[in-house]
């Protein structure tokens, strides 16, 4: 099964995140199939590759709690409804 979550990336006391596509059993900096996006939580700056986080959500995807709360902020999901 395909997630997407955060990947932890900075430096100590300053991380950034990246929003990648990577398989349920991978570790949390493991190897991921494509980056789709980026979240700084400190500056409140997200980043998000729109076609390949709706290309990785129609194939069954799953986000998690975190990165749906992240993409629900962006509006992402009125992007997948009218796609739809």
């Amino acid at each position: 099964m395909v997630k997407l979550r955060l990947k932890r990336c900075g430096r100590k006391q300053r991380a950034v995140y990246r929003i990648v596509a990577i398989d349920a059993r991978s570790r949390r900096e493991g190897r991921d199939l494509r980056k789709v996006g980026f979240y700084d939580p400190i500056k409140n700056q997200t980043y998000s590759n729109v076609p390949a986080i709706l290309y990785f959500l129609e194939k069954g995807a799953q986000p998690t709690g975190t990165v749906q709360d992240i993409f629900r902020k962006a509006e992402l999901f009125k992007e997948l409804q009218v796609t739809s």
